[in-house]
């Protein structure tokens, strides 16, 4: 059964910035968008490339490997050379700790 697990606090992550975080065995690209928290699997459906170490612009993320681009509002894909989306996860924002559904 899903539970949210706390895996960051809301200052450590700036507006446009990202981070990569674990959560029971599961990598995770944690990003905040004007004050707005987000969060997609960490790994690009195309080969493997670490979303949370992406370009960001606006509400999309580019990987850095093959440049693969994703909403990360939704985890869809929005350009190749990757043909599916990536997962995305429940966030909740309780105090100032940032809490992922998995």
């Amino acid at each position: 059964m899903a539970a949210f697990v706390k895996v960051a606090k809301t200052d450590e992550i700036a507006s446009g910035q990202a981070r990569g975080v674990e959560v029971n065995g599961k990598g995770l690209a944690l990003f905040n968008i004007d004050g707005n928290f987000y969060a997609l699997d960490d790994t690009c459906t195309h080969k493997g490339g670490p979303l949370s170490e992406g370009a960001i612009a606006g509400e999309e993320v580019t990987c850095p490997w093959h440049k693969a681009k994703f909403n990360i509002r939704t985890g869809h894909v929005l350009s190749p050379p990757a043909r599916h989306g990536v997962g995305r996860y429940n966030i909740r924002v309780m105090g100032t700790d940032i809490e992922v559904e998995v």
